[in-house]
């Protein structure tokens, strides 16, 4: 009796601090976790890791994949992790390490983690990515005024101007192309180096600011400004949406399928095509991706992406 009773008060104590520590544990802000409803025979610590590209503000970010790790999290049955990183290199990086699990990749990241991640996934990207555009931008006192066609970026020669991030494809990248198709290199042909404002919200900034004659972005992110009136349009001007390209998708990495079990990733590319935007619940998340849908991708359409940027030494 006395053995059973002090056996039965240890067990009592475990089960008080394994609960103590996990209290504790919740605490963490720096990710957010989505968790399924509990079933019977769950595996433990089954726990997807999920980012995307430090492209725009950090809040609306966090917004945007708090919902899809909600998402996934119901879908799936696993618990779902939303990890932030703190610059484009770093989604690359920790990718290629396994410490993120699946990432919402612009094109030219995507190409990258892709080639110094054998092995990885494509999943799905959204409709809009099929035909993504960048915009040119300018400052109202800048002498930069609205142009018909590629050939008119020429206007930019002289002046100063910022790209996004170094690795964006929509807010460097692609723009570098279209300023080559124009006759401008930004080795030469601006005032001064460009600049990198490190994201689209902060190139709108800092144009309208006057900080910088021009720029370039992300033209999904300069219509949400728009249209939240967070642009104050005497002072910044529309110059160029671009022709189409593609951009942003989903990858998982090659540990993927070995953490969760054979045929994971079909069941995570199944889950983003299955979003459906005549529900209500779903079709908000996919507002947050200003998107009606996510449809299938394959390497192959990023093949302009990863022949421009290595051509500009981006890719390796």
């Amino acid at each position: 009796m006395r053995f059973h009773l002090r056996r039965s008060r240890a067990a009592l104590v475990l089960v008080v601090a394994l609960a103590t520590a996990t209290a504790a544990c919740g605490g963490d802000e720096a990710t957010s976790t989505s968790q399924p409803a509990p079933s019977a025979g769950a595996a433990p610590d089954r726990t997807l890791k999920i980012s995307a590209i430090p492209d725009q503000d950090p809040a609306k970010l966090t917004q945007i994949n708090r919902a899809m790790a909600d998402y996934l999290a119901a879908a799936l049955g696993v618990t779902v992790d939303y990890v932030p990183v703190s610059d484009y290199a770093a989604s690359v990086s920790l990718f290629k390490t396994g410490d993120i699990d699946m990432v919402f990749f612009g094109g030219l990241t995507g190409v990258q983690a892709r080639t110094q991640t054998p092995g990885s996934t494509l999943l799905a990207q959204r409709d809009i990515d099929d035909a993504f555009q960048s915009v040119f931008i300018a400052n109202a006192g800048s002498g930069v005024n609205p142009v018909t066609g590629v050939s008119g970026l020429a206007a930019y020669k002289g002046k100063r101007f910022t790209f996004g991030a170094e690795t964006s494809t929509s807010g460097r990248l692609m723009p570098e192309y279209f300023l080559d198709q124009a006759g401008l290199s930004s080795d030469k042909d601006f005032n001064g180096p460009p600049g990198y404002s490190g994201s689209h919200d902060k190139t709108v900034e800092l144009v309208e600011a006057g900080s910088y004659d021009g720029g370039a972005l992300n033209v999904q992110v300069w219509k949400r400004r728009i249209d939240a009136g967070t642009v104050d349009l005497a002072k910044v001007r529309e110059v160029f949406v671009t022709p189409t390209y593609r951009d942003y998708h989903w990858m998982a990495g090659p540990q993927t399928n070995r953490r969760f079990g054979a045929g994971f990733t079909d069941k995570l590319t199944a889950a983003l095509l299955a979003l459906d935007y005549t529900d209500a619940d779903q079709a908000r998340l996919l507002d947050l991706y200003g998107a009606k849908r996510f449809i299938a991708t394959e390497a192959s359409y990023y093949a302009q992406i990863e022949s421009i940027g290595r051509k500009l030494k981006l890719v390796t």
